[in-house]
């Protein structure tokens, strides 16, 4: 067996570091594989977007479209998931339920910006009173049917800026 202050890594996990600059006869002694002269022989003075005369990649490529950093992202979770977590009997369909009880349910791992319901992956049996911060036309229509309710949690807005003058 094997003792703690044993356990290591694999031979050839871990592959050492070049050491340059170390005299000529380690093979990158001297200039130490930067050539002579030149920017990119000095310290400090490699830029990765400069090409030269050359137009720069990320000037020749097209760039379309946006990406809000601020988007907010949902946990969907499927009419089909949340009855098998009803007939597992981790959530009670008698009691409402909410973002806390399907997170305790392990539905989905973090909270994120709240839950959305979908429907798809199965077929819901069970009577249900659902809080969600989002739901699909056919999952509420799913749910009313068996004579459920669907409550959205409105988003809050965010605080208007005062203008300084």
């Amino acid at each position: 067996m094997t003792r703690l202050e044993e356990l290591g890594s694999p031979k050839g996990a871990r592959k050492k570091a070049r050491r340059v600059g170390r005299g000529t006869g380690s093979g990158r002694g001297k200039t130490s594989g930067r050539g002579h002269k030149g920017a990119r022989s000095r310290s400090g003075a490699s830029s990765r977007t400069r090409e030269g005369g050359q137009m720069p990649i990320y000037r020749r490529m097209p760039h379309r479209g946006f990406v809000n950093p601020n988007r907010r992202r949902y946990n969907e979770v499927t009419l089909g998931r949340l009855q098998s977590v009803l007939d597992a009997g981790l959530i009670d369909s008698a009691q409402p339920i909410d973002t806390a009880g399907l997170l305790g349910a392990r539905l989905f791992k973090k909270e994120r910006d709240g839950v959305r319901l979908i429907r798809g992956g199965g077929e819901l049996k069970a009577r249900i009173n659902i809080t969600v911060r989002g739901c699909s036309k056919p999952a509420r229509d799913e749910i009313e049917k068996l004579g459920g309710t669907v409550t959205i949690i409105e988003r809050k807005p965010k605080p208007a800026q005062k203008d300084e003058d």
